[in-house]
């Protein structure tokens, strides 16, 4: 699976994490930055990879902040980016699963390493169920307001 992945500086420490355990799982991961904790504005970053996500549908994207909710909510603002925010494995296979999610978001200062690690496996394990979900996220994607 391809990955691009992005934080602020709130979330740097898990997310080098995260672009290396991706790696060692012998996934490919496209660092989007920032490279240190100097302050950043977390809505450019998730501009970043909602616009890389979008121009290449094979992958998915990961954000992190520190609750990941301002994440979220900048990354949803793009039209065909079903951002999720999730604290746990389940919320993440729901995610997949429901909402045909293709952006992953969480809180550095929500969730450590061992959640951290649990979530991005349940990701990769997801896929979209479609059936019932399908006209769901189809009303989803028609929302412009």
């Amino acid at each position: 699976m391809k990955f691009y992945i992005a934080t602020d500086h709130a979330g740097i420490d898990l997310k080098d994490f995260t672009v290396a355990l991706l790696k060692e799982k012998g996934h490919e991961v496209i660092d989007l930055g920032p490279f240190n904790k100097e302050r950043v504005d977390y809505p450019d970053y998730a501009l970043k990879v909602s616009q890389s996500v979008l121009g290449d549908a094979t992958s998915q994207g990961i954000l992190i902040c520190g609750s990941g909710i301002g994440m979220s909510m900048a990354a949803n603002r793009h039209v065909g980016i079903r951002a999720a925010l999730c604290h746990d494995a389940y919320t993440a296979t729901v995610a997949r699963a429901h909402n045909d999610a293709n952006i992953l978001c969480f809180g550095e200062r929500i969730i450590g390493q061992g959640v951290c690690e649990s979530i991005l496996d349940a990701w990769i394990a997801g896929s979209f169920d479609g059936g019932r979900h399908t006209d769901r996220v189809a009303k989803i994607e028609a929302i412009k307001s």
